[in-house]
Formats: C-alpha cells, sequence, structure tokens
C-alpha cells in the first residue's frame, strides 16, 4: 500500500444497508420499543407535573398531534423508503442546503436526547428494587452502562436486533397492559388525581405538557430511518408508523388512569421520574413493585437498542449524502461503526450531565421544530409528488406550533436552562452547517 494510502478503503467509508432485513413486526417492534421504552415509563409524572390532574388528556391530545404528524411520514415514506429516512425526506423538500442538513441534525440529536431519557430512566427505576432514591451518581452510571450494553447488541447485526426487539417488545407490552389492568380493578375506577376541572392547570401549561407527551410518540420516525431495510417499504413503513401509534395510544391511556387510580397528583408529581413504580406499591405491594420495575427495564432496554439502531444509520446516510463532516479518528470498521460511536457518546454525556426534566424538554423543542420543517417542506415543494392534502399539512404545523410555543413559555417561566440550551443548540447546529456547507462546495470547486 502507498505511504499516502487512508487506512481505510472508500468501501469502508460508505454506509451499508441490508434490504428485505426488517419484517413488518420488526419494524413495528422497533418503534413501539422505541415509543414505550421513553413514553409512559419516563414521562408521566413530568406530563402530570405540568398538566394536572388532566395529565391523561394530554397523552390523548399529543396522540392527535402525533397523528397528524405521521401522516406526513407515512406519504413520504410511501413515495421515498430509504435507509436516510427523515434526513432523504428533507432533502427532497429543500435539496442539499443548510436546511435540510440542520434540521436532519436536530432530529438526530433528538433522538439522542431520547436516548439519555430512557437511559436515566432506566437508572431510576432500577434503583427502585433497592428502595434507593433517585441517586445523582447511581442514575447516570446506571444509565451509561445501559448504553454500553446497546452499543454491544447494535454492532451484531440487523437479525439480532429485530429478533431481541421483537422479544421485548412482547414481554413489555404484555406487562405495561396487565400493570394497566390490574391497577385499574384494584383502583375500584376510582380515580382521585383526575378532575373535571383541575385547580392548578392553566391551557399554556396543558399545552407544555402535550409537548412533552409528543416525546411518548415521537418514536415512529426511527421506522421511517429503516425505510430502506424493511421489506416491501413502499406499504409496510406507513403501516408500521400507523400500527406503532394506535398501539401506543391504548397502552398510554389505560397506563395513566392506573396511575391516577392509585396515587393523589401530589404524589405522581413526587414520584415524577419513576410515576409507575410508585403507583405499584399501593396497587399490588412489593411483589407488584418489582413486577413493574422488572418490564420498566425490559422497556427501556429495548427502546434504548432500538433507537440507537434507527439514530445511527441516519447519521450514516447524512454523512453519505456529504450533509455533516465524518472523520473515523483511527477506529476500524466502516461508517455505520463510527456514528454508532459517536451517538453512543453523545448520549452518554447527556445521560451524565441533564436530568430528566430537562432532557424531556430539550428533546421536545428539538423534534417540534425539525416536525414543523418537514410539513413546510411538502406544503410548499412536494404535495404534489407525494398526494398530501394541504388541509392536513396546515393543521399539523398549527398543532407543533401552539404546543412548542406553550412549552417554551413555560419553561422561560420556570427553567431558563433549557431556552438557553436550546437556543445555543440550534444555533451552533444552523451556523455549522452552514460553514461545513460552504467550506465542502468551496473544496469541491
Amino acid at each position: 500500500m502507498p505511504n499516502n494510502a487512508s487506512p481505510h478503503s472508500d468501501r469502508d467509508r460508505t454506509a451499508h444497508y441490508t434490504s428485505n432485513s426488517l419484517t413488518l413486526i420488526g419494524a413495528i417492534s422497533m418503534g413501539t420499543g422505541v415509543m414505550i421504552g421513553a413514553g409512559i415509563f419516563a414521562l408521566t409524572g413530568q406530563v402530570a407535573e405540568l398538566a394536572g390532574s388532566w395529565f391523561p388528556l394530554a397523552f390523548l391530545a399529543a396522540a392527535l398531534v402525533s397523528a397528524f404528524s405521521a401522516y406526513s411520514y407515512v406519504k413520504l415514506s410511501n413515495a421515498y423508503p430509504s435507509a436516510g429516512g427523515i434526513a432523504m425526506f428533507l432533502e427532497k423538500a429543500y435539496g442539499k442546503t443548510m436546511m435540510t442538513g440542520a434540521c436532519a441534525l436536530l432530529m438526530y440529536f433528538s433522538m439522542v436526547i431520547n436516548e439519555s431519557l430512557v437511559a436515566r430512566t432506566f437508572g431510576t427505576y432500577t434503583l427502585q428494587l433497592f428502595d434507593i432514591d433517585e441517586d445523582p451518581i447511581l442514575v447516570p452510571a446506571l444509565g451509561v452502562g445501559l448504553l454500553v450494553f446497546a452499543f454491544l447488541v447494535n454492532i451484531l447485526g440487523n437479525r439480532v436486533i429485530q429478533t431481541l426487539s421483537f422479544f421485548m417488545a412482547f414481554l413489555k407490552i404484555a406487562g405495561v397492559a396487565i400493570f394497566a389492568l390490574a391497577g385499574l380493578w384494584l383502583s375500584g375506577l376510582d380515580f382521585e388525581s383526575l378532575s373535571a376541572v383541575p385547580a392548578k392547570t392553566a391551557p399554556g401549561s396543558f399545552l407544555g405538557a402535550v409537548a412533552l407527551a409528543v416525546l411518548a410518540f415521537k418514536g415512529f420516525t426511527t421506522i421511517t430511518n429503516s425505510g430502506g431495510e424493511i421489506v416491501d417499504p413502499h406499504r409496510n413503513v406507513g403501516r408500521a408508523i400507523v400500527i406503532s401509534i394506535l398501539i401506543c395510544v391504548v397502552i398510554y391511556l389505560l397506563v395513566a388512569l392506573a396511575v391516577a387510580g392509585n396515587l393523589t397528583l401530589d404524589e405522581i408529581v413526587r414520584a415524577r421520574d419513576y410515576a409507575l413504580a410508585e403507583a405499584a406499591r399501593p396497587a399490588f405491594g412489593r411483589f407488584g413493585l418489582w413486577f413493574t420495575v422488572i418490564f420498566a427495564i425490559v422497556a427501556t432496554v429495548s427502546g434504548v437498542i432500538a433507537s440507537v439502531f434507527a439514530v445511527s444509520r441516519m447519521l450514516a446516510m447524512l454523512t453519505d449524502m456529504k450533509l455533516v463532516p465524518h472523520s473515523h479518528f483511527g477506529m476500524p470498521g466502516d461508517i455505520q461503526k463510527h456514528t454508532l460511536v459517536y451517538t453512543i457518546v453523545a448520549a452518554m454525556l447527556l445521560t451524565v450531565f441533564f436530568d430528566l426534566g430537562r432532557i424531556a424538554s430539550l428533546g421536545a423543542i428539538f423534534y417540534i421544530v425539525m416536525d414543523i420543517a418537514v410539513h413546510w417542506g411538502i406544503l410548499r415543494r412536494l404535495r404534489g409528488e407525494v398526494d398530501a392534502r394541504p388541509a392536513i399539512l396546515i393543521t399539523a404545523i398549527a398543532l407543533d406550533a401552539a404546543v412548542l410555543g406553550a412549552l417554551l413559555i413555560v419553561k422561560a417561566n420556570s427553567d431558563m436552562l433549557v431556552i438557553y440550551a436550546a437556543a445555543a443548540g440550534m444555533l451552533l447546529i444552523f451556523v455549522g452547517e452552514r460553514l461545513f456547507l460552504k467550506a465542502d462546495r468551496q473544496g469541491a470547486g
């Protein structure tokens, strides 16, 4: 090999995708795996803190917002199934521009934030097995351990991930359903923490809670990032998205009502990071607590594995599209392995330095901004190609804008650090993307 030759061949610098390696059931398992892992275990208490006694309705409203959003992704996936998912969709709408790269990176970082959210949830619930309250060292340490495990599973390949995701998705859906139905039965359908006229919930706080609850459904977007690997993608990507959302709507409502039937609102807020485990104590006693925590662990483990699988492929696609810079940093293997490492390292840093509430808020802001960009791109440039109805797209944009605005107002009044972090993050992403594309074009010239 010549002295100036790279130790990595061109083949190593190209991401590889295996078509027909994910079935419809595998895609649904992956989508529900991300949603349930991040959603009901991590966000019930966070949503209840803002929505008060209307928190089950916040999940239902978030499902409505997500349904309008899903319309765009289903239309795009049916027309342009791709392993790049959202990155490819944005390029179709905006071309190879700063808007495409920056919004794709917003989605990437929102998914990384989601992984750290789930990782911290794993740590918080695991400590409940030992009657240890949330510990500032043990929670992030356990979260980092989970991310390391997710990395090891992901380097084994699609078949292993699909099998594990399906098995864990089945276990946790069954476990969460048992918790919800048994909790409802033992509560005697007496929902003491619910009220038709909540005393403390302002409309803005409720909409802010809806913005957080949207994170409980955003996992459906991970399905689009594997579009090039799903069997019959023109049909099955959209079907997997719809089925995943429907499954989660039913489960979230049942669980929210079960929690409301066994805890007061103050108790839910006090235990906001592990509300389901706390609800299991009066309903089931010690055995029920262990049961709930074990299924929370299963849910969070499968959620992180599925999310890491999808988001690392999205970053690899962005690299192939020459929308982001890439360096091997001396690592062996192809780009997918490298983006997997970058994703895990970024999630670890967030897990160590941010708490659940701030992680959830930051992820919601990044995701909703990106979501609005997707709808706008279709409305302006692609609605004819993908046969999308303008009224639905406009409604999706309006709903996103309403819940995002409410969340920003709530956080501006309670935790400005989230606003500063979101603003700084988006500024760095947009400016960095502009500088990279400018340098890339000058280099090509």
